[in-house]
C-alpha cells in the first residue's frame, strides 16, 4: 500500500529541491532521514518534513510498523510563480519570477513490493489478434477495388 504526504508552495525553486531530492529516492527511510540532516542544502528540511508527515500518516491512520517503510517515490512539482521587481538605475525596475514547490512523498511497505503480480499478457495477446484481423480485412478490401 502506498502512503503519501504533500507539501505545498514551499518557497524553493523547484529545481534546486530536486538537487536534493534525488539523492534520497528509492532508499529506506533510515537512511534518507540521516542523509537529509546532515545535508547542507536549504531544501533539505522541507522534503524531510515531508518525510516526516507521510511516516506518521502511515503509522497514525494505517498503523503501519514504522520500520516497514520505504521511499517508493519523491516528486518534485513547480507550485505559483509570484511576480518580483529589484529596483534599478534611472527608475526602472527589473522584473524576475518567485518560485514557488509543491513536494509530494509516496512511501510504501517492504512487504506489498513483494506481493505484487506481473501483469497478465492474456489482454495483450487478444488486442493484437484483433489488430491483425482489422489489417487483414482492409487489405482485402483494397484488392477488390
Amino acid at each position: 500500500m502506498e502512503y503519501i504526504s504533500i507539501a505545498k508552495n514551499i518557497k524553493i525553486s523547484p529545481r534546486k529541491v530536486r538537487l536534493v531530492v534525488d539523492s534520497v529516492k528509492k532508499q529506506n527511510l533510515n537512511k534518507a532521514l540521516s542523509v537529509l540532516s546532515l545535508m547542507p542544502k536549504r531544501a533539505a528540511l522541507p522534503v524531510k518534513k515531508a518525510i516526516d508527515s507521510a511516516i506518521a500518516n502511515a503509522v497514525n491512520n494505517f498503523k503501519v510498523n514504522r520500520e516497514a517503510l520505504s521511499v517508493l517515490d519523491i516528486i518534485v512539482g513547480e507550485g505559483a510563480r509570484l511576480k518580483r521587481y529589484h529596483f534599478a538605475a534611472r527608475g526602472r525596475v527589473r522584473p524576475y519570477k518567485r518560485r514557488t514547490s509543491h513536494i509530494r512523498v509516496i512511501l510504501t511497505d517492504t512487504n506489498s513490493i513483494a506481493t505484487k503480480k506481473p501483469a497478465t499478457t492474456e489482454n495483450t495477446e487478444k488486442s493484437t489478434e484483433d489488430t491483425v484481423r482489422k489489417q487483414s480485412k482492409t487489405v482485402v478490401a483494397r484488392e477488390d477495388k
